[in-house]
């Protein structure tokens, strides 16, 4: 197993117990080819009351899973939460993204083309090449 896998492991299950920062989760979604769950350590931000889910890098694996999946998911932290997550439209994203890199800029800042404090429309320019998702608690 490589170094970084082992890493990305020991991280989602600090995540998982709740011994990571608080907006920190393990995402498990059904892998679109596979079929088993696939699990991705990942944090979450908020925006005007909604939590949002953001790729930084893009097209990955498991925003291919989430789309397949039809959004259905399961947040661990301290327990188990299923949740629906609702792909945010384009046109939608710049401010989310913009409070995303705001809260994460020292992990993922070489992931986007834009500073953290960067004009609104700076980030509508980079908002096709990071997917973002609202974060539905299903039951509610």
């Amino acid at each position: 197993m490589k170094a970084t896998q082992m890493m990305n492991r020991f991280a989602g299950w600090l995540a998982s117990l709740g011994l990571m920062p608080s907006k920190t989760v393990t995402l498990e979604v059904r892998g679109r080819r596979s079929g088993q769950m696939r699990s991705t350590v990942i944090n979450w931000v908020e925006q005007d009351g909604q939590r949002y889910f953001v790729s930084p890098r893009g097209e990955t694996e498991w925003v291919r899973n989430v789309r397949a999946a039809g959004g259905e998911a399961v947040i661990r932290r301290r327990g188990r939460q299923s949740v629906r997550l609702e792909e945010v439209p384009t046109e939608q994203r710049a401010p989310i993204l913009r409070a995303y890199l705001g809260e994460n800029a020292m992990p993922t800042r070489q992931h986007f083309e834009v500073e953290p404090k960067a004009e609104l429309a700076e980030f509508e320019g980079i908002a096709v090449r990071h997917p973002v998702f609202r974060i539905e608690e299903v039951g509610s």
